[in-house]
C-alpha cells in the first residue's frame, strides 16, 4: 500500500509540476454549453448482479469559471481552452443473486452512492493533450435510494424482488479527488485516432492508477477540438455529421474500493469483504458506437470489467448517452 500511495503522489505530482511550468495568463473559458445524460444496465445482458444500474448528468457552463473549487483543481497551463463543469453519478451494486434475503458470504456486497464531481478540462488542441482534474463530493449508503430505487423499477418489469438491500454498505462520506491526461498518440487523415491515457483517483470511494488507450475509426471530428460537440456554425473545417467506432482498454492498480470493502469512516457495516479479497489489478473494455449531428451526439456503449474479488465473475453492461451543446 505504500508504493501504491507514492506512486499516486509521483503521478499528480508530474502533473502539477508540468502545469506550473506554464504561464497561466494566455488561457480562456469554452463559450460552449454543454448537457449530457447516461443511462447503464446489465438487464440488456440478461444479468442482474454487480453493476446492475447507473446513471450521470453532466452539465458544462461557462459560468462555473467562478466557482472556488477551481482554486484545487490545479494551475492551467498557457495556451489552454478551459471547460468547467459538475458530473452527478449514481450506481447500484448487488450480489449475485438478489431474491436471498441474507448475506451471500464471499459475493459482492449491496452498495450505492450517489456524488457529484466538480471538474475542469484543460484542453490544447494544438498539442492533442486534455487534462481533466475533479474533486468528488457525496455520500455512499441508503441515503443513495438506490434500494427503493431498484424495487419500484423491478415491481415496474415484473422482475424478482431485490431482498438484501436491509444489509448494503452504510451511509458515509465520499470525497476525492481525481485527474486524467489524455495524449493523441497517431492521427490518420481524419479517419483514425489512437489516444493514450493514464489517471489516478485518490479518495474515500476509490483510490487506484490507470493507464490505457482509446481507438477511434469512422467518421470524426478531432477528439482535441472540443468535448466532443459543439454547434456546427461557425466552425470551420467541422463536420456536421459524425459517424464512428471507438475502442478503449483500460487497466487499474486498485489500492482501494468502498462498494467493496466499505466507506473509510464508518467501520460497521453488516457485510463487507477483507482487502485480501479485493482483486488489485483490474481490466475494463468499452466497445462504443456513436452518431452525432451538429451539436448533438448519441452513443450506446458495451462495457466489460474483468474480476474485482476473488470469488467474483467477469460482468458486461450495456450504456446509452446523449450530449448536447445548447
Amino acid at each position: 500500500m505504500h508504493s501504491f500511495r507514492w506512486l499516486l503522489l509521483l503521478l499528480f505530482g508530474f502533473v502539477t509540476a508540468r502545469a506550473q511550468a506554464q504561464r497561466p495568463d494566455s488561457s480562456k473559458t469554452s463559450p460552449d454549453r454543454l448537457v449530457a445524460y447516461t443511462f447503464a444496465n446489465d438487464a440488456f445482458f440478461r444479468t442482474d448482479y454487480y453493476f446492475t444500474q447507473g446513471m450521470t448528468l453532466l452539465l458544462v457552463l461557462p459560468g462555473l469559471r467562478r466557482s472556488p473549487v477551481n482554486w484545487l483543481l490545479g494551475p492551467v497551463p498557457s495556451g489552454s481552452t478551459r471547460y468547467h463543469g459538475v458530473k452527478l453519478h449514481y450506481d447500484g451494486f448487488t450480489p449475485l443473486r438478489i431474491q436471498d434475503a441474507f448475506v451471500r458470504i464471499n459475493d459482492r456486497p449491496y452498495a450505492s452512492y450517489i456524488y457529484a464531481d466538480l471538474f475542469r478540462v484543460v484542453n490544447q488542441p494544438a498539442r492533442r493533450l486534455r487534462l481533466t482534474t475533479a474533486l468528488h463530493i457525496g455520500i455512499i449508503g441508503p441515503a443513495a435510494g438506490a434500494k427503493g430505487f431498484q424495487t419500484k423499477l423491478h415491481k415496474l418489469l415484473d422482475a424478482p424482488t431485490p431482498r438484501g438491500w436491509d444489509y448494503q454498505v452504510q451511509n458515509d462520506l465520499v470525497l476525492g479527488y481525481e485527474a486524467r491526461l489524455e495524449k493523441q498518440l497517431l492521427a490518420v487523415g481524419r479517419g483514425l485516432e489512437l489516444i493514450g491515457m493514464g489517471g489516478g483517483s485518490l479518495g474515500t470511494l476509490q483510490t487506484y492508477v490507470s493507464a490505457g488507450g482509446r481507438l477511434r475509426m469512422g467518421l470524426l471530428n478531432p477528439y482535441f477540438d472540443n468535448l466532443g460537440v459543439a454547434r456546427w456554425n461557425g466552425r470551420r473545417g467541422a463536420r456536421r455529421m459524425q459517424l464512428y467506432a471507438e475502442e478503449q482498454l483500460e487497466g487499474r492498480l486498485v489500492g482501494y474500493n468502498a462498494t467493496l470493502q466499505g466507506g473509510l469512516l464508518r467501520q460497521h457495516n453488516p457485510y463487507t469483504l477483507s482487502a485480501s479479497a479485493v482483486r488489485r489489478t483490474v481490466a475494463c473494455s468499452t466497445s462504443t458506437i456513436g452518431f452525432g449531428f451538429g451539436g448533438i451526439r448519441l452513443e450506446t456503449s458495451a462495457v466489460w470489467v474483468s474480476r474485482e474479488f476473488d470469488e467474483g465473475r467477469t460482468h458486461k453492461w450495456v450504456q446509452v448517452g446523449l450530449l448536447a451543446d445548447f
